[in-house]
């Protein structure tokens, strides 16, 4: 493997971890669902599954949006078709460091909430799968890049 050369630097293994950041995104979503309607012991209540900024009534029809452009791009990306799976280092790199800003910001969420006293704070769980799309899309821009 060259020296720059990452694990991953061929379409398949770009979509294999989308797929994956994917996924987790999924069980976030559902989890909530489950959080929200069923309510079973074995998964955090719902306050602890959303920090309230958008009505849930709004945010779930935003994340089955995101799901299924996540959706699209990740098999675009496998197949290498058009127009979100073909090489577009100008795109990528727009996307790369959108990917850089997005998960600073959860890195400044994080800290503000990690020095809030207990009771004050936020919720946790969006803040990790924050992370989570800003990696999906950092791996979306690599993709891209290749």
């Amino acid at each position: 493997m060259p020296p720059n050369a990452s694990p991953v630097d061929d379409a398949a293994g770009y979509a294999s971890v989308m797929a994956v950041l994917l996924l987790l995104f999924l069980a976030r979503v559902l989890g909530q669902i489950f959080a929200a309607t069923l309510a079973p012991s074995w998964l955090p209540p719902m306050g602890r599954w959303y920090s309230g900024l958008m009505p849930y009534r709004y945010l779930l029809p935003t994340q089955i949006v995101f799901l299924v452009i996540m959706t699209a791009m990740t098999l675009s990306v496998a197949h290498e078709s058009a127009p979100l799976g073909m090489e577009a280092p100008a795109v990528a790199t727009w996307v790369i460091r959108s990917s850089y800003v997005y998960a600073l910001a959860m890195v400044a969420r994080s800290v503000r909430y990690a020095r809030t006293p207990p009771e004050g704070r936020g919720v946790l769980i969006p803040i990790v799968f924050h992370f989570v799309l800003a990696a999906f899309l950092f791996t979306y821009g690599r993709a891209l890049a290749r």
